[in-house]
């Protein structure tokens, strides 16, 4: 039998209150075809047996591959007295505060979140969060739109395919034309780049490490994008921003990021954390809460949101967003790992990761048949060009409980060969070792 609560006295009661006569009744203006007739459930288990099925599908779950899987998501180690405050209970209740100034300190741990990321990207405001890496880079471009009034995006195809799959879903309906400027050696084309920028292109995108893990100087396009009066838009892997060139002294008016590099696991696909920041000119747009410091009347400060330009705060059609999930438990852990790490240890991360990765290109790059793809500097990524069909290392290597690597073919035409490789400061020699010896087995 289903479990339902209500007793029939209690429904005739509920009914009653309503109006109605019936259930028949009270769902009338649901069309017939929309309403199910049925529900096909199996029979009801015990707790116990709900527990054993539930184990068993958990255990289908693959943990103890070695890795080499990046692709905008990576395993960095996470201390763990991470978990250890993110865990305390007066945060891990705390999703959303509506009565926002009653919880003090989950507003300033935003607060400070914000002015670890705003540093981190060497930008002058950050928002509390977004949902993650691809919304954050939709809203970044809804900004350029608002802001200049203008309908023409220029992305460049280096720019993660997962996120410009994002933008043509979340646009298809809005009447923006997004152009696409093909990338060239796993490295963006600058001077097409430049060449597509118009008088009716309200934002650049680009990316840095780009998908391939090319590190560019992004300075001269933003500065040409500007003469257009079109804002520049940097998207950035976090951990590398501590020793790259940051979105602030590039000139990037808005910079966003995926930030579950910072502590958050991988997780098999979520909850992660979108990264906004921008100049301060432009923050009236930004979407989604802002925490700011002040004062109340005894001079004692406190922290309060500010410039809330959501659709539950302001008429729907003047609100910046409608997306409007804050991620604050993840943005917690990102504090929390930016904290525990600090700048030096920040720094010591990302040149680990980036140390693995030209290491591992130098031992797979020397397999016969195998090169090194990319044409510019690379961080911690980099793309393999294979004498053979990149699924079928990959299949291969599965057997033996390796993931070498994110097949390029998947997204982008005419590199079926051409393999991503990602290390972090957790991948050793070791494992760099072994991987080329398996590769070099499928060659």
């Amino acid at each position: 039998m289903p479990y339902i609560p209500h007793t029939p006295a209690d429904q005739e009661a509920m009914l009653a209150a309503i109006g109605v006569e019936s259930l028949d009744e009270l769902f009338a203006d649901i069309p017939p075809t929309l309403r199910a007739s049925r529900l096909d459930l199996p029979p009801g288990k015990s707790e116990d047996a709900v527990l054993r099925h539930l184990a068993a599908l958990a255990a289908k779950n693959r943990t103890d591959l070695l890795s080499f899987l990046g692709a905008g998501f990576y395993d960095h180690a996470i201390p763990a007295a991470v978990d250890a405050l993110a865990g305390r209970s007066e945060f891990v209740t705390a999703y959303t505060p509506y009565q926002a100034e009653a919880s003090q300190g989950l507003l300033q741990a935003i607060f400070e979140y914000q002015t670890a990321m705003a540093r981190l990207l060497d930008m002058e405001v950050a928002n509390a969060s977004l949902y993650d890496g691809g919304t954050a880079l939709y809203e970044a471009i809804m900004m350029a739109v608002r802001l200049t009034k203008r309908t023409r995006i220029v992305i460049s195809e280096c720019v993660n395919p997962i996120y410009r799959v994002m933008l043509t879903s979340y646009t298809t309906n809005l009447n923006l034309t997004l152009v696409t400027v093909p990338q060239r050696g796993g490295a963006p084309d600058i001077a097409a780049l430049m060449r597509a920028l118009d008088g009716n292109t309200a934002a650049i995108i680009v990316q840095n490490p780009n998908f391939f893990g090319t590190i560019e100087d992004y300075t001269a396009l933003f500065a040409t994008a500007h003469r257009h009066d079109a804002l520049a838009i940097l998207s950035v892997y976090p951990i590398l921003q501590s020793i790259l060139r940051t979105p602030g002294a590039m000139g990037a008016d808005i910079a966003v990021a995926e930030g579950q590099s910072l502590g958050l696991p991988l997780s098999f696909g979520g909850p992660y954390l979108g990264i906004m920041t921008c100049r301060k000119a432009l923050v009236r747009q930004m979407p989604g809460r802002i925490v700011g410091r002040t004062v109340d009347s005894t001079g004692k400060t406190g922290f309060v949101l500010t410039l809330q330009a959501r659709e539950q705060h302001i008429r729907r059609d003047k609100a910046t967003s409608n997306i409007c999930s804050n991620q604050a438990l993840c943005a917690l852990r990102a504090l929390i790992y930016i904290c525990l790490l600090g700048p030096e240890g920040l720094q010591r991360t990302a040149q680990l990761a980036m140390e693995r990765a030209h290491y591992a290109a130098r031992r797979l790059g020397a397999l016969p048949g195998v090169r090194v793809y990319n044409t510019g500097p690379f961080g911690n990524e980099f793309a393999l060009q294979l004498p053979v069909r990149a699924y079928a290392v990959i299949d291969a290597l599965l057997a033996k409980n390796i993931v070498p690597g994110f097949p390029l073919g998947r997204y982008y035409p005419g590199l079926d060969n051409h393999l991503l490789v990602a290390c972090t400061e957790k991948t050793s020699r070791e494992d760099i070792g072994i991987l080329a010896e398996y590769i070099g087995g499928c060659l």
